[in-house]
């Protein structure tokens, strides 16, 4: 079933809830005031910066001072945006402790004609954060949903790594315990793309640990406050990154961990290798992801491994 939306973004709206005065829709732009348009109703999801400020787009000032109200994780830290812009719409929190509660109360404004922005701390909304659940339910309840890019983490980490860009897994944080994070970097260690992680200062150390015996002396890179004033990125393997960060102490502020994707062994392409490679990829994914995943690390057509997966499912 299709769940179509026409959005009219000429549409002034109607706001049920009482609309936001002129004087209340105002920003503050390299010292002049703008008036914001009136936004129109649904749920605007608003990318914010991860750092800088001055990262922030025009089309989100002007979202953010237009709408009703502003659904964020923590309003002490989206409070520092809207300040330093002279921003005045109201901030709600929406984060994991509270959206069981808070969601329906905004699906009521919604469907009272609200112009809702949703933001995250820091970055693009619904990465990591509790927005996907509100997303869906406007959706389902026939609410516009409408999308501001701008900043990301993953994609500035992505941009200055150094590592290859046309094929990426991003796989947000490590599990916490060490037994289900090596569970975890075994079932990302065959697939042929760099991986991109996010990572606290307190577990960096052991998180590397795990990737360096995992993974081998992969070449990575570790991204820390990105775009603020001390940013600062390491490179190199895994296994010299692993022993760097077991001597140091754990770094402060949010942490992108970017990882090569595995090296072609030429080696690899012999049939009993192949043969290993499909039972361990069928064991995890659908037929058509194992013979992706296969090829290319086998180096080998396509449909030469389909035809070999095809008689492993038979055998089975």
């Amino acid at each position: 079933m299709l769940n179509m939306v026409r959005i009219d973004r000429a549409s002034p709206g109607v706001f049920h809830n009482g609309d936001r005065g002129e004087a209340a829709r105002r920003y503050v732009v390299a010292g002049h005031d703008v008036t914001a348009p009136k936004l129109p109703p649904g749920l605007h999801l608003v990318a914010t910066p991860i750092g800088n400020l001055h990262d922030v787009t025009l089309r989100a000032l002007e979202t953010l001072a237009g709408a009703d109200v502003i659904a964020c994780e923590d309003t002490r830290v989206t409070g520092k945006l809207t300040v330093r812009y002279g921003i005045s719409t109201s901030l709600t929190p929406y984060h994991d402790h509270n959206a069981a509660t808070a969601r329906p109360k905004l699906l009521r404004r919604l469907a009272e004609g609200a112009a809702i922005v949703l933001v995250s701390d820091a970055g693009t909304p619904l990465v990591s954060d509790p927005g996907y659940k509100l997303v869906r339910a406007a959706i389902e309840h026939g609410h516009a949903v409408t999308a501001l890019p701008g900043p990301s983490a993953v994609l500035a980490a992505m941009m200055i790594a150094g590592l290859p860009t046309d094929r990426f897994l991003f796989d947000g944080y490590l599990p916490a315990k060490r037994g289900q994070r090596r569970a975890r970097i075994a079932e990302l260690a065959g697939i042929p793309a760099t991986l991109v992680l996010f990572e606290t200062g307190p577990r960096l150390a052991d998180a590397l640990a795990d990737l360096a015996d995992q993974l081998g002396p992969r070449d990575a890179s570790i991204c820390r406050e990105l775009t603020k004033l001390h940013e600062e990125v390491r490179r190199g393997d895994l296994v010299a990154l692993a022993a760097v960060a077991a001597q140091a102490a754990p770094p402060p502020g949010e942490i992108v961990i970017v990882v090569a994707p595995p090296a072609i062994d030429q080696d690899r392409s012999s049939p009993d290798e192949v043969e290993a490679l499909l039972r361990d990829a069928l064991a995890r994914v659908s037929v058509r992801e194992a013979v992706a995943e296969v090829a290319a690390v086998a180096r080998l057509p396509r449909r030469d491994i389909y035809r070999r997966a095809l008689a492993l499912k038979d055998k089975r």
